[in-house]
């Protein structure tokens, strides 16, 4: 079973609306995983935005899950929240009978590395029996009134690709070559997505990101977690040498190009979104320190010391990078932040939250729904 939360229960309109053939104008949008770091920017941006389109957050509320991430919406007229698993059929049939759902756009995902090595059951049950179900709940609905618009957006990783030397840049045609069970599971999400494309026609977008960072990020990610260790003077872990590269992108330039993917993206596209940004991660790590000791008014260099490194991740991949050519001539869109910029603001909105921050440490985030929703 699963609650509808929020102040909007959907009222389904008698006519579907008029959509402009150019661009494609959802009504209703189902969002899974928007509790999630990446989804809960995106609600954040997309809800403000667009008023007239009604979102429905659907998430599990796993353990990285935090409604307090969006309680700035939580009242809005054209939000809810669904407390509920997509691997739940029942469920995801119920929603697509009651709401006029026509987008999909899909993140709900387990997504740490270290964790899927750990123990990769929950990545499969997650990123690819989780997928399935809620392709075929889209399948089913829309294949009832095949004229009406509608669009599955799946949002992956480049981690899918596997891994790059010192030069070169993934493309939209590069073959995949997982190397993590994390990275498993989303090329198997991302093939069974295209598979529904080409099987049934579903109308579909897939979107692969590089790594990304910004407000709302569970400390356990790289850059959350030097930010909050150096304020409280912890050791700061790094894997081997610190010399795998990243490409880094700011999440709210990410939400923004998903804004015109789901938009204005072709029909079975496939769009690479990265920053062009990429670094070390023993000089990310420095910067970031360097950040935090400037911020709190600290001597240059005071935090390098707590740099502690420790034993490699198995099967860490050496470097990614994306070429973003693609979306930047289909869709005109590129990142708005340098790296220096983008890590400048993130450090100054983690300082600033502390009671976030705090709130995430010592697990209080989970009572945020029986608090703020269970007792309206």
């Amino acid at each position: 079973m699963s609650t509808l939360h929020g102040t909007n229960r959907f009222r389904v309109p008698s006519i579907c609306l008029t959509v402009n053939l150019s661009r494609f104008n959802p009504a209703c949008v189902l969002v899974t995983g928007g509790a999630g770091f990446i989804g809960s920017n995106y609600l954040l941006h997309m809800v403000a935005r667009h008023p007239d389109t009604r979102f429905m957050n659907l998430d599990a509320l796993t353990y990285a899950g935090n409604l307090m991430n969006l309680s700035s919406i939580d009242t809005h007229p054209n939000y809810a929240f669904v407390h509920g698993d997509i691997t739940d059929v029942e469920l995801l049939q119920g929603l697509f009978d009651s709401y006029p759902i026509d987008a999909v756009v899909h993140f709900a995902a387990e997504s740490h590395v270290d964790r899927s090595i750990a123990d990769a059951r929950s990545f499969i049950r997650t990123n690819i029996n989780g997928t399935h179900s809620l392709l075929d709940a889209a399948r089913h609905a829309w294949s009832k009134a095949p004229s009406r618009p509608v669009r599955f957006h799946h949002v992956s990783t480049d981690e899918v690709f596997g891994t790059l030397g010192d030069s070169g840049h993934f493309t939209e045609e590069t073959a995949y070559a997982p190397r993590s069970p994390y990275a498993a599971s989303k090329a198997s999400s991302d093939h069974l997505v295209r598979a529904y494309h080409e099987t049934y026609g579903l109308p579909v977008v897939i979107t692969n990101t590089s790594n990304n960072y910004g407000p709302f990020q569970f400390p356990e990610k790289l850059i959350p977690l030097v930010i909050s260790r150096a304020v409280a003077g912890d050791t700061v872990p790094v894997y081997g040498k610190g010399s795998q590269i990243r490409d880094w992108l700011h999440v709210e330039d990410h939400v923004s190009a998903l804004e015109r993917v789901l938009l204005d993206g072709h029909d079975g596209a496939t769009y690479l979104i990265g920053g062009r940004q990429e670094a070390r991660n023993i000089d990310l790590v420095k910067q970031l320190l360097n950040l935090v000791d400037e911020a709190l008014g600290r001597g240059p260099g005071t935090s390098h010391d707590l740099i502690e490194f420790v034993s490699d991740r198995p099967g860490h991949d050496y470097r990614y990078a994306l070429d973003c050519s693609f979306v930047e001539k289909e869709l005109g869109w590129t990142p708005s932040r340098t790296l220096e910029e983008g890590l400048r603001e993130t450090v100054a909105w983690y300082l600033a939250n502390q009671e976030w921050l705090d709130a995430v440490r010592d697990e209080r985030y989970r009572d945020y729904l029986t608090l703020n929703y269970h007792s309206r």
